[in-house]
């Protein structure tokens, strides 16, 4: 039987130990022989990264054990952090970055012998880092590793430089910063791991610089390979400032596939570089005019949106929103998807035989591996099967919703109404909303199934996650709408859903919420700051200091970003300023709590300090927590139970909802 209850005040089975236990999802799928591959989270092992194999009999096995954290750290995003290859003797062999000392190791996890160091340690600044290996053995089955090195050269953030290096698998180079081969200059700030073709012939990467981000421009390049494994003649072949290549793969034919946006979508291409150098090279897309997105941001370096197979298809992930997988027909654009309820696929492919596996989810199943089979068009669950924790009818129930902003421009968001199978709100009673800000802020929220929701929405306060203008996933004058105007388009978006619900009656205007971390902090912070919308808001680890965050207070990959999300410094100094919630303090009315990681290099904890000290003595409620231990995102589950008993707590006291299951968050003036 259904019974009313007011907003907030539902019972629910999903608490804050349940959500924190199914945070984080699995990544960087890969083959290995006959086995597939994959890393996934393990909140309660203090938020470290576990490698798992799937063998061909079908079992799986965690392939380190504690405390082996396969995670990078190179552009502090990280990126693919393990490679691995079949032998003819002694079971596989697996390369990988520990987090703690981003050394990179081998194993052999067939054998009798602990990982061991392939990489020395550096103690200049933040030492040697690695990223997107791919092992090249000889027939004596030793050889290289091949990947991203990231070196500091001093103390500071962006004394850095980046080259594609060799490293011995013999273990010289453990403790012999010579015995590592770089086979590139240090010419371009950014590279991404080189791509071998087939032959051997041929290399290719990606490289762009300051201060153009991956999604704005960067340049595909090509090396020819000598027989003592050297890159020579390097040049660029596709990409510009105002072109962004976010992947390039080689065909057996010796054409060089690659994602580009240059017709205003990502889309898939293939080039032939047979042409002299300086030659204007034509290129043909091989799925224009569908205004779909075939790429998306390059945070991390090793991401994969296409597979070649061996009989001439290829796998793609593909979407306007939500992403599907799907096999193309490069001779006839025929593209066929994969059957199944899957809404979102991350940006990890990989291929045996016909089989095509990736990692996908839906709003009613968290992120599993999928496995699909061309030949058969059958598709299964591999590995990370998603178990219901609790009854599926405590899971929200999301809407594709498209709203109006400023000027009639499209805003898109997934809205969750609140949803509870005993429960109803009582007549004549609208619901609290929050607001959910995603981070980037050139990224977006993925339609799945998320726990976190769950918390909110089993308990009568309904979600609504916009992917405001400057989000990927729609195009690129999409994702450019915020040049220039960050912490303003953004920060209107979002006020347009919330008050679009409240005017079309899903949601009680004077009991609305905003909530994000890092730059959804940012919009968080600017649009408490900026508007008079929300009576509350949840910020974590956030940019609230433009200024700050400009000249020297976060890390190299994103020390210019504002360039482009802003405007230069030197030219727009008063836009800085304005736009900074830390500027703003004296519009601050609305209750707020401040969630934040002590070892964050991105967003660092002096921000939060700052802006604490500037509401000193304002009369404003709000709480503090810092965590040790945490970095850019929370990953130990005592953490995240924390942070959401925390903004529910916040919620309840601004809303008056009166809830006895979480600890009261102390509000302090």
């Amino acid at each position: 039987m259904v019974s009313t209850a007011s907003y907030g005040s539902w019972p629910s089975p999903i608490d804050a130990a349940l959500a924190a236990s199914h945070d984080g999802r699995p990544e960087f799928v890969g083959s290995v022989g006959d086995e597939v591959w994959w890393t996934e989270p393990r909140p309660a092992e203090g938020g470290r990264r576990a490698l798992v194999r799937r063998r061909a009999d079908g079992t799986t096995a965690s392939v380190l054990p504690e405390p082996w954290n396969p995670r990078s750290r190179v552009i502090e995003y990280g990126g693919a952090p393990w490679a691995g290859a079949a032998r003819g003797t002694g079971g596989p062999l697996v390369v990988f970055v520990h987090f703690p000392d981003q050394r990179l190791y081998a194993y052999a996890p067939d054998g009798p012998d602990a990982p061991w160091p392939l990489t020395p340690v550096s103690h200049t600044g933040d030492g040697l880092r690695w990223v997107d290996p791919e092992i090249h053995l000889d027939r004596g089955g030793s050889g290289e590793v091949w990947c991203v090195l990231e070196e500091f050269t001093g103390a500071s953030p962006t004394d850095v430089r980046r080259v594609i290096a060799a490293v011995p698998l013999d273990g010289s180079a453990a403790s012999d910063r010579g015995a590592v081969r770089e086979l590139t200059d240090d010419r371009h700030r950014f590279v991404t791991g080189p791509r071998l073709s087939h032959d051997g012939r041929r290399v290719a990467w990606i490289a762009w610089d300051h201060p153009q981000m991956s999604w704005d421009g960067t340049v595909a390049m090509i090396a020819e390979v000598t027989a003592e494994g050297l890159f020579t003649g390097v040049r660029p072949l596709v990409g510009d400032l105002d072109e962004s290549v976010v992947q390039v793969e080689w065909d057996r034919d010796g054409s060089l596939l690659f994602v580009s946006d240059i017709g205003g979508w990502w889309e898939l291409q293939r080039i032939r570089p047979d042409a002299v150098e300086g030659a204007v090279v034509p290129s043909s897309r091989l799925c224009s005019g569908r205004g779909e997105e075939f790429g998306g941001p390059l945070w991390k370096i090793g991401l994969r949106w296409f597979r070649l197979l061996d009989n001439g298809l290829i796998a793609v992930i593909h979407g306007r929103g939500t992403t599907r997988l799907g096999v193309l027909d490069p001779e006839t654009g025929e593209l066929v998807d994969a059957v199944g309820p899957w809404t979102a696929w991350a940006e990890t492919l990989t291929v045996q035989d016909t089989r095509v596996i990736g990692i996908a989810a839906s709003p009613h199943t968290s992120y599993e591996v999928v496995e699909l089979d061309t030949a058969t068009g059958h598709t299964r669950t591999l590995g990370s099967p998603h178990q219901d924790a609790v009854d599926p009818a405590y899971y929200p129930e999301p809407q594709i919703r498209t709203f109006t902003g400023p000027d009639g421009r499209e805003i898109h968001a997934h809205v969750y109404p609140p949803h509870h199978p005993d429960r109803t709100g009582p007549d004549g009673e609208l619901p609290p909303y929050a607001i959910w800000v995603h981070g980037g802020p050139t990224g977006r929220d993925p339609l799945v199934l998320d726990l976190e929701i769950a918390y909110f929405t089993s308990r009568g306060i309904g979600v609504a996650e916009v992917n405001y203008g400057g989000s990927t996933g729609y195009g690129r004058l999409y994702r450019e709408r915020l040049r220039g105007q960050w912490g303003v388009v953004d920060v209107e978006d979002c006020a347009a859903v919330a008050l679009g619900l409240a005017e079309e009656g899903s949601a009680d205007r004077d009991r609305l919420a905003v909530r994000g971390g890092s730059a959804g902090g940012w919009t968080a912070a600017a649009s408490l700051t900026g508007t008079d919308v929300y009576a509350c808001g949840a910020i974590s680890y956030p940019i609230l200091d433009l200024e700050g965050w400009a000249t020297g207070e976060t890390h190299d990959f994103e020390s210019q970003y504002l360039e482009s999300l802003v405007g230069p410094l030197d030219e727009v100094p008063e836009r800085y300023r304005e736009r900074s919630p830390i500027n703003r303090t004296d519009r601050l009315t609305a209750p707020f709590v401040l969630l934040q990681g002590l070892d964050d290099p991105i967003c660092p904890p002096i921000q939060c300090e700052r802006f604490l000290a500037a509401i000193e003595g304002r009369g404003v409620p709000h709480a503090y927590l810092a965590f040790e231990g945490e970095s850019h995102g929370f990953r130990r589950a005592e953490t995240v139970i924390r942070a959401l008993e925390a903004e529910l707590s916040l919620y309840a006291q601004t809303f008056g909802i009166d809830r006895a299951d979480v600890p009261r968050l102390e509000l302090k003036k």
